[in-house]
């Protein structure tokens, strides 16, 4: 499953600081069962928005991770919650299609 939020940085904050935090956190948060990545996508025209994508092997996988026993996890959130506006798109299933272009050998 796919956790994916939008997150626009506030004026004093930036993209590259936010990304510094979210790989730090992103590497204890892996270590939790289930975990398969997270990605960021900066939007195309708003160089202070992203599209933050975290992978999980399903929904109980994520929903059991408690990101407060990290201290570290606990203030690169806590943080992010002050400096940036972080708007939750929503939770989805892996694809049940995919249409892709043919392969070109």
């Amino acid at each position: 499953m796919k956790f994916i939020f939008e997150v626009k940085m506030k004026p004093g904050y930036t993209v590259a600081e936010y990304a510094e935090a979210w790989v730090e956190a992103s590497e204890i948060i892996q270590q939790a069962p289930g975990a398969r990545g997270t990605y960021l996508h900066r939007k195309i025209g708003e160089p202070d928005t992203l599209l933050a994508i975290a992978h999980w092997e399903s929904k109980a996988h994520r929903d059991a991770k408690d990101d407060r026993r990290s201290e570290i996890v606990r203030g690169i959130l806590e943080k992010h919650a002050r400096t940036c506006e972080i708007t939750v798109i929503g939770e989805f299933e892996e694809p049940e299609w995919q249409v892709l272009p043919p392969r070109r050998d």
